[in-house]
C-alpha cells in the first residue's frame, strides 16, 4: 500500500490566529470515476473523470472544468498551432486538453501534482482505436516552484517546448480563497515562476503559454494579470475568444516573454 505524503497548509479563519493543518493528500481525492466522452470539432475524445465535485475534496482536477472546454474548442478550430509541436500542460487535471493535443502534435507531456488519473487516461488512449494516430503521450508530477521536478522533466527536455499550456489551473486557488488565503497568494507566483522559467528555456523556439482563462472573481482576474506582469511577461488576450461557458465568462490569454 502506498503512503501518501502530508500536505502542510496554512489556513486562515477569521478572527482566529493562523494555524497550521496537516492533510493527507487523500483529502483531495475521490476516485470514483467514470468513463465520459466529449467532442471537440471532428475529435471524439474518451476518459475517466468524475461527473461532480465539492469544495470538500475533488479539488485537484479529477473532472472537466469550464476553462478545459474553452481552450479544446479553441485548440480545435485552430490545430494548425499544434502540428508537429512539443507542449508541455500545467495543471493537466484529467488530460482532457494533452490529449486532444496529442491528436496533432509531435510529443505531448502531461503534469500534475497527482498523475494517477493522468495515467489512467494515458492507457485508455493508448487502447483506443485513435492511439495509433497520436503522439506520444507522457505524465510527470510537477508542483509549482518545484525546481526538482522541473530540473528532471527539463533534463529530459533540454531545448523546452514550443507551446505551454493550462486551462482552469487556478481553480484550485479560487476555491481556497476564504479558507486557505494564504496558500492561495503563494501558489500564484509559484504558477508564473513555472511558466516564465518554460519560457526562458524554450525562447529558441519562441515558446508561448496559452491559458483558457475563465473569470470567477475581479480578485484572481486581477492576480494572474498582475502576476504574470511582475514576472517580466508579455500578456495578450487572443482577438475573438471570449466566449460564455457554462454560465461563466472565459477568454483566452496568450503570454510570451518579451
Amino acid at each position: 500500500m502506498n503512503h501518501r505524503p502530508s500536505i502542510e497548509l496554512k489556513l486562515r479563519y477569521i478572527g482566529e490566529e493562523n494555524d497550521i493543518v496537516c492533510l493527507d493528500e487523500s483529502f483531495f481525492i475521490n476516485d470514483n470515476y467514470q468513463i465520459a466522452r466529449f467532442t471537440f470539432g471532428s475529435q471524439i475524445l474518451e476518459l475517466y473523470c468524475l461527473q461532480s465535485a465539492s469544495t470538500d475534496f475533488d479539488l485537484t482536477g479529477q473532472m472537466v472544468w469550464p476553462g478545459a472546454e474553452l481552450l479544446n474548442n479553441y485548440l480545435s478550430k485552430n490545430s494548425d498551432i499544434l502540428r508537429g509541436c512539443s507542449v508541455i500542460e500545467l495543471g493537466s487535471g484529467v488530460g482532457i486538453t494533452g490529449i486532444l493535443c496529442s491528436r496533432f502534435c509531435g510529443e505531448v507531456v502531461m503534469t500534475d501534482h497527482n498523475d494517477e488519473i493522468l495515467t489512467r487516461n494515458i492507457e485508455l488512449d493508448d487502447s483506443s482505436k485513435n492511439s495509433a494516430c497520436s503522439a506520444k503521450l507522457k505524465s510527470a508530477k510537477l508542483e509549482w516552484g518545484n525546481s526538482e521536478q522541473l530540473d528532471d522533466i527539463l533534463q529530459r527536455h533540454p531545448e523546452g517546448f514550443d507551446l505551454v499550456l493550462g486551462a482552469d489551473i487556478y481553480i484550485l486557488f479560487y476555491t481556497f480563497i476564504y479558507y486557505f488565503s494564504s496558500f492561495q497568494q503563494a501558489s500564484v507566483p509559484l504558477l508564473f515562476h513555472t511558466v516564465k522559467r518554460l519560457l526562458d528555456v524554450g525562447l529558441k523556439k519562441k515558446c508561448r503559454f496559452i491559458l483558457g482563462y475563465v473569470s470567477r472573481a475581479k480578485v484572481m482576474d486581477d492576480m494572474v494579470i498582475g502576476e504574470a506582469s511582475r514576472h517580466g511577461l508579455r500578456i495578450t488576450e487572443v482577438a475573438g475568444t471570449r466566449a460564455e461557458i457554462r454560465n461563466l465568462g472565459g477568454v483566452i490569454y496568450e503570454i510570451t516573454c518579451p
